[in-house]
């Protein structure tokens, strides 16, 4: 039998090998087999009778891990061809837990015997119950009973604990479908019915749930989850989130609804819990999955319904290593598997709002906020006729709204989306500008910690005493505000307040993001100053006033969905303000208040903006209404990748509805000591610009030190 197994390495396709006597292997089978001298794991793609098979080589070893099922290996070859990458890349990020696919290790734990034995003391009666309540390993009796290990240890010896070998992975809890959600309101109630409706088809189905911030989406579609998980007794749910900051707090509220946490998938989880995860996921047994966009790669065999929420966020787009936008492989993914998918915000994204408007998804509308709570009034502040005192970053009108909170005992968010205390550092004496080595990229100050940093590439330094290119001692100036800053202006103007910086430096972990945003739903905080992390979704009843400190800073520089993006999170900090019972009011601070998308924004009118935003992009044939592709060429050495880039100019395929633009250098041209060279291709709506831009890469033989990344409907433009 000849078996061709695909390795999770950048090859095309899968290699051929021998399957040896006694071995039986079938489609979606882990495998260990050899690659020069390397033995490498892999997944058998196909097996077949083959003549030929006796002269090839044999695999080494079948794994007892869970076999890939059948539709992620179609999966896989779909997501290959749509990002015109090798379909290796796709597997690594499938088969994410090595260990998983071992057997499960396994661990002791005691549980009690009921053998007598001698005197039963307080803390010998602590340890017995505990072991009675859930039998456990020693060291974890001790420390729930508040005894020392020598006692459980003196238990096990008189026999009144005996050992058991368990698995060291056990299941997860089930969800508890009979417990009720949360009362609706009409409207809610209305689309909940929708969503359900959509999951009883039990095929594919596509919806875009639609809801002003503070609507209540988030409990319309656990309805659909409870729904799509009581069909079947079998039947997985995967909800997908942008960031993991939210998935703490988002846990508690699935907890609340069923009973048991959901299972976690994110890159903050540790190897044991990633472990335990892939394989319960794999085995079936783990029905409700909550995480980032990597989870959607996670094997079920039985998934029924994905939740996308806040779809519209760009951080379900990966630019690292392969480029992939995962809400539309989400879909693709429900379409392959025949499930529901919903797509979820208040701020949806054009490509989706489009697609709900030409019926290709169903579109599901929540116009008002629940309960007594009602949208904030929006004010603009032109800074050319209202400008900050000299030295600040508040304006007058913005200060004296948060003064007015703050004396009725209510609580107030300034947004600016730049972490540190200033974007550029620079001398006095000779303008020298503090850069990251091998990087085109500023320095930002964090005066808190003494440092400059580069927040592409993760360099740090001390901030120097002197200018390294004139030596003129404390000649640094900081430029430009982030969030140190204004805070540092917040506490001279407010002394009395308690503030806190909410940004990726002061929460980097779920536990911090958690804790934060618990001392601000508390009333412990009079005034947070956050990055774009403060627009995820929160919800903070005593919050009534925000601010918007640079509302012009997303439109710098701009790309195609630059707009798109501001108004976004601009509308999502905006509606962070009155989401209880007190009204909330929003001020934001700009230079261009005639702007459509400024006025857009000071009325609430979305559709109005996206309507003129469509408008445009279609005249243009840009997405959704047309196709782009970005190929991007690095190399050690400017002239590798200059070289490297006309070669691919000059082999570009001509081709009707077909635009190629470039060589150019990119905006950041060079990144980690590599020089840069970008493409961009746009292509009609009805051109599959995935086969052109794999047919123009393989006519081009590339040397070993450039690379090439393709990146279909790329977000980023840098």
């Amino acid at each position: 039998m000849l078996a061709r197994v695909l390795f999770p390495l950048p090859l095309p396709e899968p290699f051929d090998y021998r399957v040896p006597e006694g071995m039986t292997v079938a489609p979606g089978d882990h495998v260990i087999a050899p690659i020069g001298p390397r033995l490498v794991r892999g997944v058998v793609w196909s097996v077949e009778p083959s003549a030929s098979a006796a002269n090839l080589r044999t695999l080494d070893e079948k794994l007892p891990g869970a076999p890939l099922p059948d539709v992620s290996r179609r999966f896989i070859e779909w997501a290959a061809k749509y990002a015109a990458a090798p379909p290796g890349h796709f597997l690594r990020m499938v088969v994410r837990s090595e260990e998983a696919l071992r057997e499960p290790p396994s661990i002791t734990v005691y549980a009690p015997t009921g053998a007598a034995f001698g005197k039963i003391t307080q803390a010998r009666a602590q340890v017995l119950s505990q072991a009675a309540n859930a039998p456990a390993t020693a060291a974890d009796l001790a420390r729930a009973a508040g005894v020392s290990t020598g006692v459980v240890k003196g238990l096990i010896d008189a026999g009144a604990l005996a050992p058991m070998r368990i698995d060291a992975d056990s299941p997860y809890s089930v969800p508890d479908l009979t417990r009720p959600g949360r009362t609706l309101s009409q409207q809610q109630g209305q689309a909940a019915a929708e969503l359900i409706a959509l999951v009883e088809t039990g095929s594919f189905g596509a919806a875009l749930l639609d809801g002003v911030t503070g609507s209540g989406k988030t409990e319309v579609y656990l309805e659909a989850v409870a729904a799509a998980l009581a069909r079947d007794e079998t039947a997985q749910a995967l909800v997908l989130l942008p960031e993991i900051a939210l998935t703490q707090a988002v846990m508690q509220r699935f907890e609340e609804r069923f009973g048991a946490a959901p299972v976690e998938w994110h890159s903050a989880i540790g190897p044991k819990q990633r472990r335990r995860a892939w394989r319960e996921v794999a085995e079936g047994r783990a029905r409700l999955v909550l995480g980032a966009r990597s989870a959607l790669f996670l094997p079920f065999h039985s998934l029924k319904l994905i939740v996308i929420d806040e779809e519209h966020d760009p951080s379900y787009k990966q630019d690292d290593g392969v480029a992939y936008q995962a809400r539309d492989l989400a879909v693709a993914r429900a379409k392959l598997g025949g499930c529901a998918i919903v797509l979820a915000s208040a701020t949806p994204s054009l490509e989706t709002l489009v697609n709900a408007q030409a019926g290709r998804y169903r579109h599901i509308a929540l116009p008002l906020r629940h309960g007594a709570a009602t949208m904030p009034d929006v004010e603009l502040i032109d800074l050319k006729l209202d400008p900050p005192d000299k030295g600040r970053w508040l304006a007058p009108k913005l200060v004296q709204a948060a003064q007015d909170a703050l004396a009725r005992g209510e609580q107030t968010l300034l947004y600016i989306n730049r972490r540190g205390y200033a974007p550029l550092t620079l001398c006095r004496c000779c303008g020298h500008r503090m850069q990251s080595p091998d990087t085109q990229s500023w320095l930002v100050e964090h005066k808190y910690s003494g440092r400059l940093v580069c927040h592409l590439t993760g360099f740090s330094m001390p901030k120097p005493r002197e200018c390294p290119k004139c030596l003129a001692p404390e000649s640094f100036v900081s430029i430009g505000p982030g969030v140190e800053r204004i805070a540092e202006e917040v506490n001279e103007l407010f002394p009395d307040a308690r503030v806190e910086i909410f940004s990726s430096d002061t929460a980097p972990n779920g536990e911090a993001v958690r804790a934060i945003v618990d001392r601000m739903a508390q009333g412990e905080i009079d005034i947070l100053i956050g990055t774009q992390i403060v627009a995820k979704g929160h919800n903070f009843p005593m919050l009534t006033c925000v601010g918007v400190i640079d509302a012009d800073l997303g439109l710098k520089g701009g790309d195609l969905r630059a707009g798109e993006r501001t108004f976004q999170v601009l509308s999502q900090v905006a509606g962070r303000a009155g989401r209880a019972e007190r009204k909330g009011r929003a001020f934001i601070q700009t230079y261009l208040p005639e702007e459509p998308l400024m006025q857009a924004l000071a009325a609430m009118d979305r559709d109005g903006f996206l309507a003129a935003e469509a408008a445009q992009r279609e005249a243009l044939g840009m997405p959704p209404f047309g196709r782009l592709a970005a190929l991007i060429v690095s190399a050690p050495d400017e002239r590798a990748a200059n070289e490297a880039a006309s070669a691919f100019g000059e082999a570009a395929p001509a081709a009707d509805g077909v635009d190629v633009y470039g060589p150019a250098p990119a905006p950041l041209a060079v990144v980690r000591g590599r020089h840069r060279r970008r493409f961009l291709v746009r292509a009609n709506r009805d051109i599959d610009i995935s086969a052109f831009m794999t047919s123009w890469s393989a006519r081009v033989k590339i040397p070993n030190a450039v690379r090439v990344q393709i990146d279909i409907d790329p977000y980023n433009f840098l």
